[in-house]
């Protein structure tokens, strides 16, 4: 064995402790959520065992338990020992309780299980190359990525993304039709048409059960009659003259995203705009390292983003870390001559491309 640093090697293992302690907890946190243990305790403060369990529903007191002292143990729940009591403060209550707290965290549990259920059809992709179909790695791997996208639209597709685009904001106002391409379950067109009722909008999804879902979301926020969901994939759509496009983080998840820019160009008023919304990555590899963003990305990607790519034509497979200078690239040679990003936060960049 070569010679190895020992101070490294401690800082690695303590590391990795932290890390399983972390992929650990994915089980728990979620049945913690299921249960509605954590609803329990920022609904009714802090509680026994006892009490807790007779909250949720009557649960069984040794198993609650145990999962209390196991949040206790990483962070997410405090622990009062002198009184016996769990509670969440308030910054724990923003990951495990606010459910618009723009770091409301149960989406993120429920997609770390789905990458693990995921791992065998990924791993056959190593093996021969093959990519793996949105929606068929996981039971419900696209209710889990909606559910994590979701804190962050809510916080700041309305507030500060589209604000950010030149004149857009104006057009909504008075009532523009609206293409969201990539729609999902629907989260991000919702939040759209609520904000700006003069408006129409029309979601476009190739997953079928995401249009499903998302018809279901429209009828029961009362929007239906503005809020239109259809089934087909970006290079399908034959509906023309919308004054937004809009792409929430799916734009590497295509199979061919420059066959789709071109596309959108063409779907578009002359001097309508293109809101693409991606996964914030610096330009090299190099620079997104050691960034703890990026190393989700990288892994979701891997297990997600990648091989959904590869499944579908072309399969160019640009990874949830393309960053900008590829992305900008990539749509000046659709035929955009004005890209710029608009803003970002600390999970997402906007850009905006005009023709």
């Amino acid at each position: 064995m070569a010679d190895f640093d020992e101070a490294r090697l401690h800082l690695l293992v303590a590391k990795m402790l932290g890390d399983l302690g972390g992929a650990y907890s994915v089980p728990t946190v979620r049945i913690g959520f299921r249960l509605g243990l954590f609803d329990a305790l920022h609904e009714g403060g802090p509680a026994t065992v006892a009490e807790l369990a007779a909250r949720a529903g009557g649960l069984a007191e040794r198993y609650v338990r145990e999962w209390a002292l196991a949040q206790a143990a990483s962070g997410y729940l405090d622990y009062d020992a002198a009184g016996e009591r769990f509670s969440l403060s308030p910054e724990q209550a923003m990951v495990f309780g606010v459910k618009d707290s723009p770091v409301y965290l149960e989406g993120a549990f429920d997609l770390a299980a789905a990458m693990i259920e995921g791992e065998p059809k990924v791993e056959a992709g190593f093996r021969d190359g093959s990519g793996v179909a949105w929606g068929e790695s996981a039971g419900c791997l696209f209710c889990a990525v909606g559910a994590f996208f979701r804190p962050g639209y809510v916080n700041n597709v309305v507030q500060s993304w589209l604000p950010a685009l030149g004149g857009v904001q104006d057009k909504l106002k008075a009532g523009a039709k609206v293409a969201d391409i990539g729609c999902g379950v629907g989260f991000s067109t919702l939040l759209m048409a609520e904000a700006y009722p003069q408006s129409h909008f029309v979601g476009f999804d190739f997953h079928e059960p995401s249009i499903a879902q998302a018809r279901e979301h429209a009828a029961a926020h009362g929007v239906a009659d503005r809020v239109r969901f259809e089934t087909a994939a970006a290079k399908d759509i034959a509906e023309r003259d919308f004054d937004l496009i809009t792409v929430f983080d799916c734009l590497h998840d295509m199979g061919d995203p420059r066959g789709c820019a071109a596309h959108v160009k063409g779907l578009m008023k002359p001097d309508a705009t293109w809101m693409i919304v991606e996964p914030i990555a610096a330009d090299r590899p190099e620079e997104n390292i050691g960034n703890p963003v990026s190393r989700l990305y990288y892994n979701a990607s891997t297990m997600i983003c990648v091989p959904t790519s590869l499944d579908q034509e072309v399969g160019e497979a640009l990874g949830a870390q393309a960053g900008e200078a590829k992305l900008t690239a990539l749509l000046h040679d659709a035929g955009f001559s004005r890209v710029r990003r608009a803003t970002e936060g600390p999970f997402n960049m906007v850009l905006e491309a005009c023709a």
